[in-house]
């Protein structure tokens, strides 16, 4: 009583293609397959540092026109949004 035979499964699978039809259930796949091979390529650089041609300067030899610098660049990209209670 809680197991589906092959029959049933089978009888799903004819609904489903059915409905959706075999060219839209391809092009999920490919959208499936293409999203899972994006996520291990993700994970492979991940691991890795990045590969950049700046030098590391240690926190202590930062210089105050290096700081203002930065901070100027983070207000930039800083988005300014009022947000509104729900009552």
């Amino acid at each position: 009583m809680g197991g589906f035979s092959i029959w049933h499964w089978l009888i799903v699978l004819l609904i489903v293609v059915m409905v959706f039809g075999t060219k839209k259930l391809r092009n999920m796949g490919g959208d499936l397959g293409g999203a899972v091979k994006g996520f291990k390529h993700g994970m492979k650089e991940g691991g890795q540092p990045p590969a950049e041609d700046k030098p590391v300067v240690p926190p202590s030899q930062v210089t105050n026109a290096q700081a203002a610098d930065t901070k100027a660049k983070a207000e930039h990209n800083t988005i300014d949004v009022e947000a509104r209670q729900k009552s």
